[in-house]
């Protein structure tokens, strides 16, 4: 395993343990919330933290999902395929989603730069907004590395079964 390969694989690890501890967080947070709404007493700017966390679990789970192939998809015509038109697909499919996701993560990162600009905050925390893009814009980075990871891998595996 290459030196990247493998930072990509604990940058995945580290993103998908952050993103647990988020939903952790919700989790007790919305207790806590619903609790001391009982008593008279929320917690003021719950709904805006939960959102805040929300989006580092969603950007924690990418990359690690991606790569054990925990996303939906639907297989029933491409398993009658040949497994080289198998992979051939598979190449396509994920050079079109590194395009898509390199470019998102990019504009992610100049959207936080006009936001820090602009000064945006939350509405009633008043917490600096390009934080939480910027969260977001480093995760869909990391998870485009983690797209290249697997088109490389694909690509092996074509050389493989052509060298046969």
């Amino acid at each position: 395993m290459t030196l990247l390969n493998r930072f990509l694989n604990l940058v995945s690890n580290l993103l998908r343990s952050a993103g647990a501890f988020a939903l952790t967080l919700m989790m007790l947070i919305t207790v806590a919330d619903v609790a001391g709404r009982f008593f008279k007493h929320p917690i003021f700017g719950s709904v805006e933290i939960v959102g805040f966390l929300a989006v580092a679990v969603a950007a924690g789970a990418l990359p690690h999902t991606y790569k054990v192939g925990g996303h939906v998809g639907v297989e029933i015509i491409t398993r009658l395929l040949p497994r080289r038109a198998r992979l051939l697909l598979d190449l396509f499919t994920r050079t079109l989603t590194l395009i898509l996701f390199s470019v998102v993560a990019w504009q992610m990162f100049v959207y936080a730069k006009d936001m820090q600009q602009a000064g945006e905050v939350s509405m009633n925390l008043e917490f600096p907004l390009h934080y939480i893009v910027l969260v977001l814009a480093i995760s869909l980075a990391f998870f485009s590395g983690t797209i290249l990871q697997q088109i490389v891998d694909t690509v092996n595996q074509l050389k493989k079964r052509t060298t046969r």
